[in-house]
């Protein structure tokens, strides 16, 4: 009975790292930020902003969806009016970026496993408030000692922070509840 119950288990074990192959495969590779990339909503050359890019790739359209800011990649996922089909959505990641003026053409890291770092006194595209993420909470709480700011999760980013002025009470924080945006 016992290698019965080890072999069901090993199945298991390989149905499962072929379910999450499966899942990785399918996301699309990240593009390389180049000269060319104009920003989806100030239609200006994404470089010419400073502080971290994003970018979104949608599952029928194999192009990414540029922006100026990490900011405005994550606005694109609250706004009704925007697609839904996501089939991947990649930030700067600040951790690794050269400088705060030169977030990197390739160190980018899937936004819904990021770590967010908002409420900085650093400004992103366009002089705005910025969302500023990182692979890792080690980077982040760094940047933030020198910065500023506090952590936030995906999913837990505010939608007044990203669609409104930035400024926020804990209030309404509460008050808003959980978003689903990509």
């Amino acid at each position: 009975m016992k290698p019965v119950r080890f072999a069901l288990i090993v199945a298991a074990s390989l149905v499962l790292i072929a379910c999450e192959n499966k899942e990785q495969a399918e996301m699309p590779a990240p593009y390389t930020l180049t000269q060319d990339a104009m920003g989806r909503y100030c239609g200006m050359n994404v470089l010419e902003h400073a502080g971290p890019k994003g970018q979104i790739i949608l599952e029928k359209i194999p192009e990414a969806i540029w922006f100026s800011s990490a900011r405005d990649t994550v606005a694109f996922t609250m706004l009704p009016d925007e697609p839904k089909e996501i089939a991947a959505i990649y930030v700067s990641d600040m951790g690794k970026a050269p400088r705060w003026e030169e977030p990197g053409a390739d160190n980018w890291v899937d936004a819904r496993k990021a770590v967010f770092v908002i409420d900085s006194r650093l400004r992103g595209g366009m002089g705005a408030e910025e969302a500023v993420p990182f692979s890792s909470e080690e980077a982040a709480k760094a940047f933030i000692a020198k910065n500023g700011g506090r952590i936030v999760r995906f999913t837990d980013l505010p939608e007044s922070y990203i669609l409104g002025t930035g400024e926020e009470s804990d209030d309404n924080a509460a008050a808003s509840g959980e978003h689903d945006h990509g």
